[in-house]
């Protein structure tokens, strides 16, 4: 379960999406989310699906490899299923005991899981397909207004940037620990719920113990390599438009405008 979760790891590949500058994925990863929230109906979202498998395609990553990510979910997809189906007013369809199934609530239920699917995968396409360097050069150089507001630009792109590499680092740390555990008559499989819990703590407490101690170790490095943040530091690699970068721009504008125009159109 833990090596299913793809955010936050890169997919090595030669592809147009690969190579378009981070700037460019961060404001589609943007654009994509907004318009979930804009489309309200079935032709929306259709349209949302046929942006996201064109970009998946030209991502050239596995969209097995994409989809495996979305069993760490499942869970809340089943929870917002249930509360949607039995607590939104509306239009009864049928009851279960003392719940009643609303017309409202089956549409909202879908329309938020899928909502939540797409959203997933979206954010995924970014992570997989920009290394974390890039990423934080991105940020970084995106968020760069707001250094007239005193903001620690470099500062909250390096957290953010560290934040992300660690999520791989650490799965695959658990893993290791469960593994462990499991070895020595750990279960963390049966029971209810309780019990489920309880388990995890012996999981839980050497986990934390090495991300402290990671986090002191990338610290030490830090102080050790003279680093004072932003102030005065150069890039290897400047961050520079290409005109495949337009062309990418063009086309999120035209995706979200399409979309909006298709949804009013049809509604």
């Amino acid at each position: 379960m833990l090596r299913d979760i793809t955010i936050g790891q890169y997919y090595q590949a030669e592809s147009i999406i690969h190579k378009l500058d981070p700037r460019v994925k961060l404001a589609g990863t943007i654009v994509f989310i907004v318009s979930l929230f804009l489309y309200d109906n079935l032709f929306g979202y259709l349209w949302a699906a046929a942006f996201l498998g064109f970009v998946i395609k030209a991502s050239k990553v596995p969209f097995k490899f994409m989809v495996k990510g979305m069993k760490a979910i499942l869970f809340l997809l089943l929870l917002t299923v249930i509360f949607n189906l039995f607590l939104t007013p509306g239009e009864p369809l049928f009851t279960l005991w003392k719940l009643t199934v609303t017309k409202e609530g089956v549409k909202t239920a879908v329309l938020l899981v899928i909502r939540l699917v797409f959203l997933i995968i979206g954010s995924s396409v970014m992570t997989l397909t920009t290394t974390p360097n890039n990423l934080t050069d991105g940020m970084e150089k995106a968020m760069g207004p707001l250094k007239i507001l005193h903001l620690p630009v470099h500062e909250v792109a390096m957290m953010m940037s560290i934040a992300l590499r660690f999520i791989p680092i650490l799965l695959e740390e658990a893993d290791k620990i469960m593994k462990a555990q499991i070895a020595r008559g750990a279960d963390f499989e049966s029971g209810n719920l309780i019990k489920k819990a309880r388990a995890m703590v012996p999981l839980l407490v050497p986990l934390f113990i090495s991300a402290f101690r990671r986090a002191n170790d990338l610290a030490m490095a830090m102080e050790a390599r003279c680093y004072r943040g932003g102030a005065g530091r150069t890039k290897m690699k400047p961050l520079i438009y290409q005109k495949r970068d337009g062309m990418a721009y063009l086309i999120l504008l035209f995706y979200l405008a399409a979309g909006i125009l298709v949804g009013k159109v049809l509604l």
